[in-house]
C-alpha cells in the first residue's frame, strides 16, 4: 500500500485516524465487561467467577484466532479485511446484547473476538503502508491511541451504561460503534495499491519462525506480562497497602489512562529515531518503574505519581516491539503483527496467573511490584539477546557478500 502523504507532510492521512476508531471500539468491548461483571451475573444468574471467565474467554479467542484469522484472508485485500472484520466485530457485539443467556453471550464474546488480532495485527500493515518510512512507529502508535482512550473513557463510560440502564445497553452502544467504525474505515482507507503478492502459508510460517521474529513475540509476552502481574491486582494493592479508599480507585485509573496515552505516542517517536534505544530503553524504564514502587506503597501520593508511570512505561513499549516484529517477518507481516497481538494478551493472562501465585503462594501481595519488575527485565535481556542474534547474521551476510564479489 503506497503512502497517502507525501514524506515531508507533518500530518497524518485521515485514514489513520479510521484505524484508530476501530481500535477504540474494539479495545472497548474487550475491556468494558470488568465493569459490568455483577450487572451480568445477577441478570443471568451466574456467579461472579463465571461471568470473569468472559473475560478469559475473549482472550483466549484473539490469542488463537488471530493466527488463523490472518492466514484464512492472507490473499485478501487489506482494506477488504479490515472491513470484513469490523462487521464480525459489529455483528458479535450485538449478538451479546441479544444474548437469551450466560452461554450464548460466551459464544458471542469469543465471535467479537475474533476480530481483534487480526484487525489490529493487519491494521499495524496498513498504518505503516499510510506514512513515509521515518513514521511507521508513531502510525502504529496513533492507530493503538484507540485503544487507550478505549481504557480511559469508553470503558468508563460504558460501565457507566451498565449501572444506569442496564448491561445491554453498553453492547448496544458498542455495536452502534462498530456501524460508525465499518463505515468510516470503508470510506476512508484506500484501496490496496503495489503490494508485493501474498507468500504461501507455508512460507509465512517459516518467516515468523525466524530467531528475531520469535524472540520479539517473546519479548512482547514478558514485558506486558510483568505490567499485567502488578496492574491486575491493582485494586488491592491500593486499598489494602496503600490505605485508599474504594471510592479513590477509578480516579487512580484514570492517571493510569492518560498515563498510557502518553506513553504509547512517546514509545512511537521514539522508535521512529531510534528502534534499537526505544526498544531497550522502554523495557528498562518499564522494570524501574515496578522496581521502585516496591518501596512506595506506602505513600499514597507516590503510588498515585507510580500509576501514571506505569501507563507511560507499559505502553511506551507497544510500538517498538511491533515495529521490531514487521521488520523481521519480511514477507509475512500480517500473520506476524496478528501473532504479537496474541502475544499481548498471552502476556496479560500469564501476568494474571504470575499475580495470583506471588498473592497466593509466595511472598504476598506487597512482593508484587518487585517480582514484577523481574518479568520486563528478562524481555530486556531477550532483547540484547536478538540485537547479538541480528548483528552476527548482519556480518555474516556482509563476509558472503564481500567474498561473492
Amino acid at each position: 500500500m503506497n503512502a497517502t502523504a507525501p514524506a515531508s507532510s507533518k500530518r497524518f492521512p485521515l485514514a489513520l485516524y479510521a484505524l484508530t476508531a476501530g481500535a477504540f471500539g474494539i479495545g472497548t468491548t474487550e475491556f468494558v465487561i470488568m465493569g459490568l461483571l455483577m450487572q451480568v451475573a445477577t441478570d443471568l444468574q451466574v456467579s461472579i467467577a463465571a461471568a470473569g471467565l468472559l473475560i478469559s474467554g475473549y482472550a483466549l479467542g484473539v490469542f488463537v484466532g488471530a493466527p488463523l484469522l490472518t492466514a484464512a484472508t492472507g490473499r485478501m485485500p487489506r482494506k477488504a479485511v479490515l472491513v470484513a472484520l469490523m462487521v464480525v466485530f459489529t455483528l458479535g457485539n450485538l449478538a451479546c446484547a441479544l444474548a437469551p443467556n450466560y452461554t450464548v453471550l460466551m459464544i458471542a464474546r469469543v465471535i467479537t473476538s475474533l476480530a481483534h488480532g487480526t484487525f489490529f495485527g493487519v491494521g499495524a500493515v496498513v498504518a505503516t503502508g499510510l506514512v513515509a518510512e521515518d513514521r511507521k512507529a508513531s502510525a502504529i502508535s496513533i492507530m493503538f491511541t484507540g485503544l487507550t482512550v478505549a481504557t480511559l473513557l469508553g470503558v468508563p463510560a460504558g460501565a457507566w451504561l451498565g449501572l444506569h440502564y442496564g448491561w445491554r445497553s453498553t453492547f448496544w452502544a458498542v455495536t452502534a460503534i462498530g456501524v460508525i467504525a465499518t463505515i468510516v474505515i470503508a470510506t476512508l482507507v484506500p484501496k490496496d495499491r503495489g503490494d508485493a503478492p501474498p507468500m504461501a502459508f507455508r512460507e509465512e510460517l517459516k518467516a515468523v519462525a525466524r530467531p528475531q521474529v520469535l524472540l520479539g513475540l517473546l519479548m512482547t509476552v514478558l514485558g506486558f506480562g510483568g505490567m499485567f502481574t502488578v496492574y491486575t491486582y491493582i485494586q488491592p494493592l491500593l486499598t489494602e497497602v496503600a490505605g485508599f479508599a474504594d471510592a479513590a480507585v477509578s480516579p487512580i485509573l484514570l492517571v493510569f489512562g492518560v498515563g498510557m496515552i502518553v506513553g504509547n505516542l512517546l514509545g512511537g517517536k521514539f522508535a521512529d529515531r531510534r528502534l534499537l534505544p526505544a526498544l531497550l530503553g522502554t523495557l528498562i524504564a518499564l522494570t524501574a518503574v515496578m522496581g521502585l514502587m516496591s518501596f512506595v506503597l506506602h505513600s499514597q501520593w507516590a503510588m498515585v505519581l507510580f500509576v501514571g508511570l506505569l501507563g507511560a512505561a507499559a505502553f511506551a513499549t507497544v510500538s517498538p516491539l511491533q515495529l521490531w516484529v514487521l521488520q523481521k517477518a519480511t514477507g509475512a507481516q500480517s500473520l506476524a503483527s496478528s501473532l504479537n497481538i496474541g502475544a499481548f494478551n498471552l502476556g496479560n493472562a500469564f501476568g494474571a496467573w504470575l499475580g495470583g501465585v506471588v498473592i497466593m503462594h509466595g511472598p504476598g501481595l506487597v512482593a508484587l511490584p518487585w517480582v514484577a519488575a523481574l518479568v520486563p527485565f528478562s524481555a530486556f535481556l531477550v532483547a540484547l539477546w536478538a540485537i547479538a542474534l541480528e548483528r552476527r547474521h548482519n556480518r555474516f551476510a556482509l563476509v558472503e557478500q564481500t567474498q561473492c564479489s
